[in-house]
């Protein structure tokens, strides 16, 4: 309920006082919907995690003692129930799970258990390369459900890809940015990254638009353009009307009119050939959807040939920057197979997860704000948003495991991560470390994630309030 008072905080921005009885019900609605799938977005991670280190620790005759959905914190409860030696249930907390695996010194901080003699069923009695399998164990569960949700949506939603070869028929169409990093529409793509690649989604990734290369054939000749890791900030600042590179350099032939929307009232029929707009000629769809954009609620002036014959018209464009037509591709799709879908589906995985390890690693260069750069829970509602998409869902769901799965191996107490550190370092040294080592590394780290925690938290409050 804090998740939905502070989001219907958010909302509530948006109306000036007094609130409307429907004023009132709309961001109530829509604070209730960013929280649920928060929330419901959460359970899946949490329990998907958490089931890795299960799987694994009973894998290897380890006893699990509690397996739990969110916290009991101060052992609130909202379910519970017990099979065996393990006790399953859902907490009050919705900020996480735990599985408690008994002999571990984690977060349960579990002393009385410590003091004890080992027992063979205890996680501290295992072989370190069994241990290290326990808790890399969610972390790869994690990496596994993100792949999956990425696959299946490219199977399931959208089912066909565009290829370079394809595109290289008429050659890129180059933004405004674009040209400034030193690519021209008609350039066609050879390589990314030193890399040649087969689908054109690939050279639009975060992880290019945070620096790399891209070689092209221009006039006969290979250039390699380097892509600076600035450029996503530019990007961010300027908020162009498409992608960095689009696959639009071809004419703009209309292939439909959108029923009631200007270009129609305008008199453009389907099959007409757009030659220019507001005095730029010979111009490309690319063109085209840039000026439209450019002249949002303003009008632009299109002409157009139809059997030969040149006709214009001033054509009103709306908020969104349409006019309302649809222009033929001459682009033939390519379909996915199961096999394509899994490949890429792992690729677009690890790409996102690079992008993400390039983000942390300016945060601590000092090259990106903390404060812009992380999303506490209030944050990350608001990106799953006021309605409730199922595929915008599980896109977000997907990456948001993919983040976590980052998150989780970085070497901190606390977090697997830092459990995977000293296992490792156990495993090279042929020393374990003392159970009151651990004990201190594991209050420290939990200090740590608590303040981050704090700081993300208040940091989501000051955007909604500033």
């Amino acid at each position: 309920m804090v998740y939905l008072h502070l989001l219907i905080c958010a909302e509530y921005k948006k109306f000036p006082l007094p609130l409307s009885a429907n004023q009132a019900n709309y961001f109530i609605m829509n604070g209730l919907i960013m929280a649920l799938q928060l929330i419901l977005g959460l359970s899946v991670l949490v329990f998907i995690h958490e089931l890795g280190h299960y799987l694994a620790a009973r894998m290897f005759g380890i006893r699990v003692d509690k397996f739990y959905l969110f916290f009991d914190a101060w052992g609130v409860k909202l379910l519970s129930f017990k099979i065996g030696e393990t006790e399953y249930g859902i907490g009050w907390l919705p900020l996480g799970g735990y599985c408690k695996i008994s002999g571990m010194i984690d977060e349960s901080l579990d002393k009385e258990q410590l003091s004890k003699p080992q027992q063979q069923w205890e996680y501290r009695s295992k072989p370190a390369w069994q241990r290290f399998i326990v808790v890399i164990a969610g972390v790869v569960m994690n990496l596994v459900l993100g792949i999956a949700i990425y696959a299946s949506l490219i199977i399931t939603q959208e089912k066909s890809y565009l290829s370079i070869a394809e595109v290289n028929k008429t050659g890129i169409y180059a933004s405004e940015l674009a040209n400034e990093a030193g690519l021209q529409s008609g350039d066609k793509i050879v390589a990314v990254n030193g890399s040649r690649i087969k689908r054109f989604n690939d050279i639009q990734s975060l992880r290019l638009m945070m620096g790399g290369t891209i070689t092209v054939e221009r006039d006969g000749k290979e250039i390699t353009v380097l892509i600076s890791d600035t450029l996503y900030k530019e990007f961010q600042k300027r908020k162009p009307a498409m992608r960095l590179i689009e696959p639009l350099n071809y004419a703009a032939v209309v292939d439909t009119t959108v029923p009631d929307m200007n270009a129609e009232s305008a008199g453009l029929q389907n099959g007409d050939s757009i030659i220019s707009i507001d005095g730029l000629s010979n111009i490309s769809f690319g063109n085209f959807k840039t000026v439209v954009y450019e002249k949002k609620n303003d009008s632009v002036f299109v002409e157009w040939v139809r059997d030969g014959k040149v006709m214009g018209a001033m054509i009103a464009v709306d908020t969104n920057g349409y006019i309302g037509v649809v222009i033929r591709s001459p682009y033939i799709m390519c379909d996915y197979g199961f096999l394509d879908a899994v490949g890429y589906g792992t690729k677009d995985a690890f790409d996102l997860i690079i992008a993400n390890a390039r983000g942390f690693g300016k945060i601590f260069s000092g090259k990106e704000k903390v404060t812009e750069s992380l999303q506490g829970p209030i944050g990350i509602a608001t990106i799953y948003g006021s309605e409730w998409i199922w595929v915008r869902f599980w896109r977000i769901t997907g990456m948001l495991s993919l983040i976590l799965a980052f998150m989780n191996i970085l070497p901190i107490p606390g977090l697997d991560g830092g459990h995977v550190l000293f296992t490792v370092a156990e495993m090279v040294t042929r020393r374990k470390p003392s159970d009151k080592f651990l004990e201190y590394a594991q209050r420290a780290g939990m200090a740590l994630l608590i303040a981050l925690m704090v700081f993300v938290i208040a940091n989501d409050l000051f955007r909604i309030l500033k």
